[in-house]
This record gives C-alpha cells, sequence and structure tokens, in this order.
C-alpha cells in the first residue's frame, strides 16, 4: 500500500519499551533509528507525492530500509530477552 507508515513503533508495537531505552541509551541504535526513519519517510513522500524517481531507484531504497529494519530487529530481540 502505498504510503504505509513502517516506522519502528508501527512495526514492533510489542518492543516499543526496548526502542526508547535503546534510543535513550545507546548512541549507535540511535543514530540507525534516525537514518531508519529518514528513509521511510523519503519513501512515503515519493509515493505518496508521486516523486520523479526510476522504479530502481525506489527498489533501492525500499531494500536500504529493509535491511535497516532487519539490523534493528535483531538488536530489539537480543535486548527485549
Amino acid at each position: 500500500m502505498l504510503g504505509e507508515d513502517h516506522s519502528l513503533a508501527n512495526e514492533f508495537p510489542d518492543y516499543l519499551d526496548t526502542i526508547k531505552s535503546l534510543v535513550s541509551n545507546d548512541p549507535e541504535f540511535a543514530k540507525e533509528t534516525k537514518r531508519y526513519n529518514a528513509l521511510d519517510k523519503e519513501i512515503r513522500v515519493l509515493e505518496l507525492q508521486g516523486g520523479p524517481i526510476e522504479d530502481e531507484a525506489m527498489v533501492q531504497l525500499k531494500l536500504q530500509r529493509a535491511e535497516l529494519k532487519d539490523a534493528l530487529y535483531q538488536r530489539l530481540q537480543v535486548e527485549h530477552s
């Protein structure tokens, strides 16, 4: 679906406390979360505004977001257990 919110809070609601804790206490996690959220916002804006972007470029942005989300999720799982 176009313009869907893929923020970490939206994707992993069961980990909200862990996300907040890591963002507050782990500068690297906070930096990667900020990067993830910016990338997600960029994708949503491009989708909703029909931004001038090649299909391959959009695929690459979404791939970057997915890879970053996977890495952040792995970290959440370690901290949550």
